[in-house]
């Protein structure tokens, strides 16, 4: 249908369809302000999940060793991600999350 409908602006058959815009859960847990489920509406990094839970709980978070939890297979990964050094500008790599991706933000401790 979109080949007939633009045939007269395509310079070949080929057509390809890209989702843009498109709703999906994840998790932030942990340290965080408001700890829950999102449901983001674009691709969205660690870093961007932790602030749309009303951001870092700064008296316990360790943004040191956030992990993030993913299925792929029917195996779960951990990945451990530094956002301190994300926040400080000193690493740019941003992580991009995945529908179902649960974000950890852990405590760290504190000694007396």
């Amino acid at each position: 249908e979109l080949r007939t409908a633009y045939a007269p602006h395509l310079r070949s058959n080929d057509v390809t369809v890209t989702v843009v815009n498109s709703s999906f859960a994840v998790f932030v847990t942990g340290a965080v302000i408001r700890p829950g489920r999102i449901t983001p509406e674009r691709t969205i990094t660690a870093l961007d999940a932790v602030m749309e839970a009303g951001g870092f709980d700064h008296t316990k978070a360790n943004l040191r060793k956030v992990t993030i939890i993913r299925t792929v297979h029917g195996r779960v990964q951990r990945t451990i991600l530094d956002l301190k050094a994300v926040l400080d500008g000193r690493d740019a790599t941003p992580f991009y999350l995945q529908p179902h991706d649960v974000v950890y933000v852990p405590e760290r401790l504190i000694w007396f």
